[in-house]
């Protein structure tokens, strides 16, 4: 029996501070990609803020110098109660037919802190499960040997990366961020590289 076909979600997040619960995530985006490079869905939500959290001055000065991302980021918030049963849900409908979805981030340490923490406490489980998460950096320190941190984006093969907008808008970035990932999986495969996006884009849950 031939196995499911693998089912990479490429997740970023924004948020008001560095760690979940004392500061806020702001919103969050999902791309779902196959090893084709078909994106097969997106999801988006911004996020009201956690009354008992507070924003920190570091990332705040950030915001303050990406004041358009800042106010995409505030439009339309729900109640992270509401959001995050729904990107459960939505996950897994996406994920229906492919092996269990794998987290894919860059830095994955961070995005994937802040998705553990919200689909806990406001969806009773993460969906991803404490295995499910591949750093992007990681990957590409395996792949070409030498220092990690010699193997951040900025070394990567020209061929991994796309033509695609970096916003700071969670959703785009995600799904910048997925296209790259995938080129650089099938590059350590060994299979071609795809030249674009695939844009099924059937399940969609961007908006409120």
């Amino acid at each position: 029996m031939a196995r499911k076909p693998e089912l990479f979600i490429s997740m970023d997040i924004e948020a008001d501070g560095r760690v979940p619960g004392l500061s806020s995530m702001l919103s969050f985006g999902a791309a779902a990609f196959t090893l084709d490079k078909e994106l097969i869905g997106s999801f988006s939500r911004n996020l009201r803020l956690l009354p008992e959290a507070s924003p920190e001055p570091d990332t705040m000065a950030f915001w303050a110098k990406n004041q358009e991302a800042w106010l995409l980021a505030r439009q339309d918030t729900m109640a992270p109660g509401v959001a995050m049963p729904e990107f459960t849900a939505w996950l897994a409908g996406v994920g229906q037919g492919h092996q269990p979805p794998l987290f894919v981030g860059y830095p994955a340490v961070y995005d994937f802190k802040w998705i553990d923490y919200y689909t806990v406490r406001f969806a009773g489980a993460n969906p991803f499960g404490f295995k499910g998460c591949l750093d992007a950096q990681s990957f590409a320190n395996g792949h070409l040997g030498g220092a990690f941190r010699d193997a951040s984006r900025r070394a990567w093969p020209k061929d991994w990366s796309d033509d695609l907008p970096h916003t700071h808008v969670a959703v785009d970035d995600a799904i910048e961020q997925g296209a790259m990932i995938v080129n650089m999986i099938r590059a350590a495969r060994g299979l071609p590289r795809i030249g674009g996006i695939v844009r099924l884009d059937l399940q969609d849950g961007v908006g409120g």
